[in-house]
C-alpha cells in the first residue's frame, strides 16, 4: 500500500445488514439474560415495540425461539416471555491443539451435548481430518433426527501457525505440511455444512465472552494457558480480531525473565515448559492433555513452573493494561480448577479478594 494512502472508512450497513444485527442482537441478549419480553427486550435495545415484535415472530417461525406462559402484570395486557430453543440450532466445534484436539456438538444454549478427545504427539492433517470426519458421524449417532436436522455448521479453533515451534514440542519437519493447506477443500471432501475458523485463543475468547465470565465486563485482556499461552481482547463488549486474525496475541509481549533479559511470554508461561520439566524428571505427561485434568503427581515440577509463569503473567497483565485501560484481566486455560497442594486463600488475604482474575478448569488443553 502506498505510504500516502489514506484508507476508507468502513462500508455503511444496508437493510438486509442491520436486520441481520438486530435479530443477533436480540438472540445474543436472550442467551445471556434468558427469556424476556419483548417490552423488556426494546427498552434494552432501544428498537421500536413495533421492530422487536417482528423480529420475534419471525425468530419464533424459524424455530430459534420458544414462547413462554403469559406472564400478568397488575395493568395492560400479559406480557409473553420468548427464550432460546437449545435445538434452534446446532454445530460441531473442533479444537486443533498442538497435544491434543477435542470435538463437540453444541446446541443453542451453549450445552455440550456429546464430546470426544483425540491425544498425539504432535498432529498431522490426515489424522485431524480423519478423527473430525468419523467423529461428526460418531456424535451425530446420539442426536434426534430434529437436532440432526438443525446442525448448522462447524467451527475450527486451531493456532494460526501450527506448523511453527517444532523444537520445544519435539514435532517433526512434516508438520510443515500444514502450512498453505485450505481447511475448507479438506472438509468439503466429507461435508457440505459451513466451515468457520478461527485462531484457538480468540476462539476460547469468545467462549468467555458468550459463556464464561466475560459477560460480566465490557473491555477486558483475556490470557489462555495452553501449550503456548496465547490471548485475546474484548473492547465494547465485542471480541477483536484484528486485520490479521491475531489481535491479543499476548504470548508474544516481552518480560524480564528469572536472569532479568527479557524473553517473551511464551517462553516462560507455556505448558510445554511444564511438560518438558516433567519429561526430564521422568513423568508421564499424559495427564497433562486429559480432560478432566489431573495433576496430582507433578509435586516439584509444577511448582518450579508456577513460580516462573505466575510472575510474567502478572508483568504481562500490567504491559496490556498500560496500552489498554481495561477493567479486568481474565486468565483460562488448560488447568485444574486449582492445582494440587494448592489452599483457598484465608478470607481477607489478597489472593482472596474478589476480582475479575479467572484460572477455570475450561476450556481444554491446546
Amino acid at each position: 500500500m502506498d505510504g500516502n494512502e489514506i484508507r476508507d472508512l468502513g462500508a455503511g450497513v444496508n437493510q438486509t445488514g442491520l436486520r441481520a444485527h438486530n435479530e443477533r442482537l436480540i438472540l445474543s441478549l436472550i442467551q445471556r439474560h434468558g427469556a424476556m419480553a419483548g417490552s423488556d427486550i426494546a427498552k434494552r435495545t432501544e428498537l421500536s415495540a413495533q421492530t422487536v415484535s417482528n423480529i420475534l415472530r419471525k425468530l419464533e417461525t424459524e424455530g430459534f425461539l420458544l414462547r413462554g406462559e403469559p406472564q400478568r402484570g397488575r395493568v395492560g395486557k400479559p406480557s409473553v416471555p420468548m427464550a432460546l430453543d437449545p435445538d434452534g440450532a446446532l454445530s460441531f466445534g473442533l479444537k486443533i491443539g498442538r497435544r491434543s484436539s477435542d470435538l463437540a456438538v453444541m446446541n443453542m444454549a451453549g450445552e455440550v451435548l456429546e464430546q470426544s478427545q483425540l491425544t498425539y504427539r504432535y498432529p498431522m492433517p490426515d489424522r485431524i481430518f480423519g478423527y473430525l470426519e468419523t467423529g461428526m458421524a460418531a456424535l451425530s449417532e446420539a442426536l434426534t433426527p430434529h437436532q440432526r436436522d438443525r446442525l448448522c455448521g462447524i467451527g475450527i479453533a486451531a493456532p494460526l501457525e501450527i506448523w511453527s515451534w517444532l523444537e520445544p514440542l519435539g514435532a517433526p519437519a512434516e508438520m510443515a505440511v500444514w502450512q498453505g493447506l485450505d481447511f475448507t477443500e479438506e472438509v468439503a471432501r466429507f461435508s457440505d455444512l459451513p466451515l468457520f475458523t478461527v485462531n484457538d485463543a480468540t476462539a476460547a475468547a469468545r467462549a468467555e465472552h458468550v459463556h464464561g465470565r466475560g459477560r460480566q465486563f465490557r473491555d477486558y485482556a483475556y490470557f489462555y494457558i495452553g501449550s503456548f499461552i496465547g490471548g485475546g481482547i474484548v473492547m465494547n463488549s465485542a471480541v477483536i480480531e484484528g486485520a490479521q486474525r491475531n489481535a491479543g496475541a499476548l504470548g508474544s509481549l516481552r518480560i524480564a525473565g528469572p536472569d532479568g533479559r527479557l524473553q517473551s511470554l511464551l517462553e516462560t508461561a507455556s505448558l510445554y515448559l511444564l511438560e518438558a520439566k516433567i519429561e526430564e524428571a521422568g513423568g508421564n505427561t499424559a495427564a497433562l492433555w486429559r480432560q478432566p485434568q489431573d495433576w496430582t503427581g507433578f509435586g516439584a515440577e509444577l511448582e518450579a513452573w508456577i513460580s516462573l509463569a505466575a510472575p510474567a503473567i502478572a508483568q504481562a497483565a500490567r504491559t496490556a493494561c498500560a496500552v489498554i485501560d481495561f477493567e479486568a484481566v481474565l486468565i483460562a486455560g488448560a488447568a485444574p480448577p486449582r492445582p494440587p497442594g494448592r489452599r483457598r486463600a484465608a478470607p481477607g488475604s489478597a489472593s482472596a479478594r474478589p476480582g475479575p482474575w479467572r484460572v477455570p478448569g475450561r476450556p481444554g488443553p491446546r
